[in-house]
């Protein structure tokens, strides 16, 4: 506990500011419940709740002193199990079209910032899994790993947003999800827009990660 308190410490100044940035998410929503006098986008918090718990996982390993490979690879499938739903919250920019909000720009703003800070809590917690793993694995490994990731990632959130599977339906539905998934692997021909949206979503992150790197990189320089 001292040393999850300490590295909190240290990050001190990441944590303070997505926190900052996530109550004036809050706060838009607010205002816009005030104007509209509608819950419409309150599932927004609970994304943006879902997308911090890979950040929390990657937080809480760090913070640890001494993570053997068994214990590593157990949280590793469980912050991969809900690492997409960081990201996820790009997708509810859909909801923009059934919008009836006078203010229409405010439920821009508002989608936006939900969306961005579950990029950068996506970001910081590819950043920390990435710094771990290669404690363990060489940087080439760890590299083509990183890309795996990112198009599983993009995979998940095709299954979240079209399908309306959730994390929890490894558990509550395996079969049904599994099945799903070999249907599309074996016969991706019937399923081109599964492939096509792993493939471009997949880029968009890989080409978004690699640029917050080198502008963390110029920042500490």
């Amino acid at each position: 506990m001292h040393n999850l308190k300490s590295h909190i410490f240290n990050q001190y100044k990441v944590i303070s500011l997505l926190s900052a940035s996530m109550l004036l998410s809050i706060f838009l929503l607010m205002v816009r419940i005030k104007i509209t006098h509608t819950y419409f986008f309150i599932f927004l918090v609970w994304n943006l709740f879902l997308a911090v718990i890979p950040y929390a996982i990657t937080i809480y390993l760090k913070s640890r002193e001494k993570t053997n490979k068994f214990q590593l690879a157990i949280a590793f499938s469980i912050w991969l199990l809900f690492l997409p739903n960081a990201p996820y919250i790009i997708t509810d920019l859909i909801h923009l079209k059934i919008s009836e909000n006078p203010f229409f720009w405010l439920d821009v703003l508002l989608v936006t910032s939900f969306a961005y800070n579950g990029l950068m809590l996506f970001f910081l917690s590819m950043v920390d899994i990435k710094k771990l793993l290669q404690n363990y694995f060489s940087k080439n490994k760890v590299s083509y790993l990183m890309h795996a990731i990112l198009l599983l990632t993009a995979f998940g959130i095709y299954l979240g947003r079209f399908l309306r599977y959730n994390s929890w339906d490894i558990l509550q539905h395996p079969s049904i999800l599994f099945k799903d998934i070999l249907h599309m692997v074996i016969q991706p021909n019937q399923h081109l827009e599964v492939w096509l949206f792993t493939f471009t979503f997949g880029c968009f992150l890989a080409i978004s990660f690699r640029m917050f790197q080198v502008f963390q990189k110029t920042g500490n320089s």
